[in-house]
């Protein structure tokens, strides 16, 4: 509390919220949830291939996201899915979501062979704007 200075003719103790201590906490909580956010969308783990960077996309849960593991097991976003099924799948995601973009996020021990079926079949379905997720060298 502090007491108020000036000619109002008022004396005595103001009774304003010092609100300074809330922004700060704020502005904290604001950086903490822009840096965490990114890593909470990858939810499964994968060693991804590293190139060197060419763009950089920031992967959002609204994208339609396919993470296949070492284990062949399939994800859209967080969601396990079925191997059967799979394109079926992609296709109503994409429209769900008014995109026709497919980002590709599979292990780096994952056959080589594997991900090119998979981006055949994906192209024989109609699904031919797929991109591939890799991770950014550290030394080129």
């Amino acid at each position: 509390m502090g007491m108020q200075m000036g000619g109002s003719g008022k004396k005595g103790p103001v009774s304003d919220i010092n609100v300074t201590p809330l922004v700060d906490v704020m502005l904290v909580l604001l950086v903490i949830f822009m840096v965490t956010a990114p890593m909470m969308f990858s939810g499964i783990d994968l060693k991804l291939p590293k190139t060197q960077k060419v763009n950089n996309m920031g992967l959002r849960p609204e994208l339609v996201i396919l993470s296949i593991t070492d284990a062949e097991q399939f994800f859209l976003g967080k969601t396990a899915v079925q191997k059967e099924g799979l394109i079926a799948t992609i296709q109503k995601q994409l429209k769900a979501a008014k995109t026709d973009v497919l980002y590709v996020r599979a292990d780096y021990n994952l056959k080589y062979e594997k991900v090119a079926k998979l981006i055949a079949n994906l192209k024989r379905a109609g699904v031919s704007n797929i991109a591939l997720v890799t991770e950014v060298e550290k030394n080129p």
